[in-house]
């Protein structure tokens, strides 16, 4: 690649970036809705607020599927799907994970060791089923596929 190859790629770094940014300011909901934010890195108000019974996402809960050691929350809000796994315990940080995948599409996944809860993940499925799990410690939950 000579001189002009890498003049086109350096002007294509701003482009790109002009759409991204033009994206969130003409959608700013659905680009929130988008994010992904790792629970380690939200301040303990946003953990309390969720376990007094609001959500890190947006839109209506539509299921909640409880397993032995805590509860995943699924929410739909316009053509997005959006769930957090909450630990039945408070306070305890072990390993979690919460994962969305519409069908047709790749797994959204957030995973690690958190005192707080994982998640959120949201993935745009349209009319798709989606397939919703959660694990805290050794005790899981799979949805199966649902809002079809």
């Amino acid at each position: 690649m000579g001189r002009a190859g890498a003049t086109t790629r350096s002007a294509l770094g701003p482009a790109v970036l002009s759409a991204v940014v033009l994206l969130v300011v003409a959608m700013p909901q659905q680009a929130r809705a988008v994010q992904v934010v790792h629970a380690a890195e939200r301040p303990k108000a946003v953990w309390a607020a969720q376990v007094s019974g609001a959500s890190a996402c947006p839109g209506r809960r539509v299921r909640t599927l409880t397993f032995a050691t805590g509860s995943v929350l699924v929410h739909r809000s316009g053509g997005y799907v959006c769930a957090v796994t909450v630990p039945g315990k408070a306070g305890t940080k072990r390993q979690m994970s919460v994962g969305v995948r519409a069908r047709g599409g790749r797994a959204v996944v957030d995973s690690g060791s958190f005192a707080h809860p994982a998640g959120p993940v949201t993935v745009h499925a349209g009319n798709r089923c989606v397939w919703v799990t959660g694990k805290v410690a050794n005790s899981s939950v799979g949805s199966g596929w649902i809002l079809c």
